[in-house]
């Protein structure tokens, strides 16, 4: 059966996750703000959950329809066959948004929904209440500009998931996001260096890249538990996605000033199985060297967050640039929440891209044309 479906992701990343939905074989692909639309079966349901790389969550749409009252809303989502959809003692909980529209209360939004769905349900299962232990169908009901979606969320928990990252060290950088700063990069055959990695995230999405290794390939979905059709095309594309993994041609090192985090890295890239595909190694970024062959950097340094760290981090955003910007044949990436990180760094970047780490602003700062 074919759906309507949309991935969810970060604000400034919708071209890039657009660009891998295309690049996977997805039809009528569109972007819109922090979402990209697309046509799926529940074989390319699976795909889209177990292979990009860039998404937050994959939603199977089930209805659009305008709404300016709750009464409306409560019959369009009562109209919906749920009955059909989920067994009765499916989990049904409901999330909910609502932005630019008359119906501007969320928890209201969430109450109305979940009395339509239960009067839905109470067409084919004639019970009174629903116990809710089964298999778990989320249920997204967002509002915009008065128009109201329903959908699944197919994903569960969020795609930044991966299974890798058990423990976390200060500042995390989401996993999805590291994804996409290496996919802006265009990096492909190039040695690759993260010298101040942190808990290892973008050398880990580096080495699941260079391995296409599928971000998916190791946790579970929600979607496995709609059924036999599903729980099948997540199972074959599991073992569509092992087969495809190969040996990278490139070296990828991490490394880190602190001994603690760099040993939390290691351990975050054995819980994915790439840690014998980076050679990690405890190194303050000052003592970076000339790269031996072609190469890209890629890093997220500490951010002036805290009171009193704003000249500890100058001084080394100073250091990256005394580093990085001799450097023969290698590319420089650096995202960071610093809007004078130019000044700092000692040189004003060739591209600048506007990003989000969680909630924080950031701007992703590209240096790659040859010196003169």
């Amino acid at each position: 059966m074919n759906y309507r479906c949309y991935a969810s992701c970060a604000f400034g990343i919708e071209g890039i996750l657009a660009g891998e939905l295309r690049t996977l074989g997805f039809q009528n692909v569109a972007a819109r703000d922090a979402r990209v639309y697309f046509d799926a079966n529940e074989q390319e349901i699976a795909k889209a959950n177990i292979f990009l790389r860039t998404a937050d969550r994959v939603y199977l749409i089930l209805k659009e329809f305008r709404a300016v009252t709750f009464e409306e809303l409560f019959e369009g989502i009562a109209a919906i066959p749920f009955g059909d959809i989920m067994p009765s003692d499916a989990r049904f909980p409901v999330d909910g948004s609502a932005v630019r529209s008359v119906l501007g209360s969320v928890s209201d939004v969430q109450a109305v929904s979940k009395k339509a769905v239960v009067k839905a349900m109470q067409r084919v299962y004639p019970q009174e209440h629903f116990e809710e232990t089964g298999s778990m169908f989320n249920l997204y009901v967002n509002l915009l500009n008065d128009q109201a979606t329903v959908a699944l969320n197919t994903s569960g928990a969020g795609l930044n998931r991966r299974g890798y990252r058990l423990k976390n060290a200060q500042a995390p950088l989401k996993e999805t996001l590291a994804a996409a700063l290496i996919m802006i990069s265009r990096w492909r055959t190039r040695d690759f260096f993260d010298p101040l990695c942190g808990s290892g995230t973008i050398a880990i999405e580096a080495a699941m890249l260079a391995a296409n290794m599928a971000p998916g390939i190791k946790r579970r979905f929600d979607a496995q538990g709609y059924g036999n059709e599903f729980r099948k095309e997540f199972a074959e594309m599991k073992e569509y996605a092992k087969s495809l993994l190969k040996i990278p041609e490139m070296e990828i090192y991490a490394s880190d000033i602190d001994g603690r985090t760099l040993e939390l890295a290691k351990e975050h890239a054995y819980n994915m199985d790439v840690a014998q595909l980076i050679r990690f190694s405890r190194k303050d970024v000052r003592d970076f060297e000339q790269p031996q062959r072609q190469s890209t950097i890629v890093t997220n340094p500490p951010y002036a967050m805290r009171m009193g760290a704003e000249k500890e981090v100058a001084e080394l955003y100073r250091a990256m640039g005394e580093r990085f910007c001799g450097l023969q044949d290698t590319v420089v990436f650096v995202i960071t929440a610093d809007d004078k990180f130019e000044s700092k760094y000692g040189e004003k970047a060739d591209k600048k891209r506007k990003l989000y780490n969680g909630n924080i602003k950031c701007t992703y700062y590209q240096y790659f044309r040859k010196k003169r």
